[in-house]
């Protein structure tokens, strides 16, 4: 059993290690104000959630090191709250860690596609007490093509999230509220 179960973790992360981040990745093009209007998320605990989701918004900002600090605006029921992280580079363009807060660890982050000026597929994965993997689609406005929805969807699906965890929430109203990042 104990053999199984590694072998399929093993296969796990060889399914992860191939996404390769955006060719020619620029983090000053990448930078700017974008919408998270999709998300696919492994997790059981996200299920329950999928109807109070709401588009959040966040910011990029570029450092001179190479880093990069995100502020994201999100609704939930408290209100419009304020998150901010900062994401390290690695030696790979487009290929950044932070530190979840939530989780006490390092997570790795992908920017597996974008054309800079409409979308951005990121995936987010780590292997801890188990694999967890999360794709978002961003979007420089809270409208998206729907092939690049699709093309969202298809990425989701093919690293090996369940239809039911894909999800386009509805955008948020007053977050941020006005003057705040706009």
């Amino acid at each position: 059993m104990t053999m199984t179960v590694a072998m399929v973790m093993l296969c796990m992360m060889m399914v992860h290690a191939n996404v390769k981040p955006q060719k020619d990745f620029s983090l000053q093009k990448f930078a700017g104000k974008w919408y998270r209007v999709g998300v696919a998320y492994d997790s059981p605990r996200f299920v329950p959630f999928r109807r109070i989701i709401k588009a959040s918004m966040g910011t990029i900002t570029p450092l001179p090191n190479g880093n990069a600090n995100l502020t994201m605006w999100e609704a939930t029921s408290f209100g419009c709250v304020i998150k901010k992280y900062q994401y390290e580079r690695t030696s790979v363009p487009g290929q950044f860690t932070y530190f979840s807060a939530r989780h006490n660890m390092v997570k790795d982050i992908t920017v597996v596609e974008t054309n800079y000026t409409d979308y951005a597929m990121v995936l987010k994965h780590k292997v801890f007490n188990r694999e967890y993997t999360q794709v978002a689609l961003y979007a420089r406005t809270l409208s998206v093509r729907p092939e690049v929805v699709q093309k969202f969807k298809t990425f989701a699906l093919s690293r090996g999230l369940p239809r039911e965890s894909i999800l386009i929430p509805p955008p948020s109203e007053n977050c941020p509220s006005s003057g705040s990042g706009r």
